[in-house]
């Protein structure tokens, strides 16, 4: 499956940082971080809470510019490793400049450069989805959504919501995410993962086309036909669930029953090193679960670039790519 060409819709652009990467600028900057990683070397973690903490304490040894330059290097190189051609990275104010929107103008702008770079070597298209964490409340939000509304251009072209959606209603945020829409940003929001049914039914009332996972969608059909109807898009990552206790194994995840119910489904990674797992192996997993050949996985890919927050032109290219693969 590692030579199908790949849509990316939700990765998190720290999440996807390789151990060993984090290793280094750790040791760069003399911190001592080694209680995040297990004997082989990747990150430890037992569940969703201590991800959360495992997460952050990796992001702070990116620091500056420069190491969100290089961050981007190393990702997209991982991503066109499994085919990927377009990806869609969500990119924290919080993280990257602590909410300050002369830092964080800064940092985005090494992140383009090397996306831009990336992309001029033949390698995957990035756009950056300017997210919240929801755990850190609704006035950061504020201020992560007048950074995003304030770069809002042919780069940065999305907002959402990430974090631990069992803190706090998605209507808490309405205000971050009426400033991202009225700078012309199209929105997501997490939801369906850790929080039920009614987690997604909040998030909608955003005004999201996006779902992050979403999967918990299964345990309503009433909810799952909405979304059906509606053609909001769910960005699923099965081995990121699978691998944080959400489903037991790749037969018992939901996504081919939401499919078959007609819900636009796509497959991302979520934050790879940490799930250990790669866009192509997320392919492999589902091809022998469910039986899938791989004109599913080009009807995912299609789905994923019709979903794209892109710009027209650039939908056109990724579906051209798609349909030279398909001849």
């Amino acid at each position: 499956m590692t030579d199908l060409q790949k849509v990316e819709l939700h990765l998190h652009l720290e999440g996807a940082a390789p151990p060993a990467f984090v290793r280094g600028l750790a040791a760069e900057k003399k911190m001592d971080i080694s209680g995040i990683f297990d004997a082989r070397g990747g990150y430890a973690f037992r569940d969703f809470r201590q991800f959360l903490d495992v997460y952050e304490a990796a992001t702070g040894t990116l620091q500056s510019p420069e190491d969100y330059r290089r961050l981007t290097l190393a990702v997209l190189e991982q991503s066109a490793e499994s085919g990927v051609i377009y990806t869609e990275c969500f990119l924290s104010p919080d993280f990257c400049g602590g909410g300050d929107l002369a830092a964080w103008r800064d940092h985005l702008l090494a992140m383009r450069e090397a996306a831009d770079e990336v992309a001029r070597a033949g390698g995957p298209a990035m756009r950056g989805i300017v997210t919240a964490i929801r755990h850190f409340g609704p006035d950061r939000a504020r201020a992560a959504a007048i950074c995003a509304a304030e770069t809002a251009g042919d780069f940065v072209t999305g907002f959402g919501l990430a974090g631990d959606e069992r803190r706090g209603r998605a209507q808490d945020f309405a205000w971050a995410f009426d400033c991202a829409r009225e700078a012309g940003l199209r929105l997501t929001a997490h939801a369906g993962e850790w929080g039920g049914p009614d987690s997604i039914r909040d998030a909608l009332t955003l005004g999201v086309e996006r779902i992050g996972h979403g999967v918990r969608a299964i345990e309503d059909l009433a909810l799952v036909d909405d979304l059906a109807e509606r053609g909001t898009v769910l960005e699923v990552c099965p081995g990121s669930n699978i691998a944080l206790g959400l489903y037991p194994g790749w037969r018992q995840h939901p996504i081919h029953r939401l499919r078959e119910r007609g819900v636009k489904v796509t497959v991302s990674t979520d934050d790879p090193p940490f799930f250990h797992t790669t866009m192509a192996r997320e392919y492999d997993r589902l091809a022998e679960a469910f039986d899938w050949d791989e004109g599913v996985f080009r009807d995912l890919a299609r789905t994923a670039a019709a979903a794209a927050f892109c710009d027209a032109d650039t939908r056109a290219r990724i579906i051209t790519q798609l349909e030279g693969q398909d001849a």
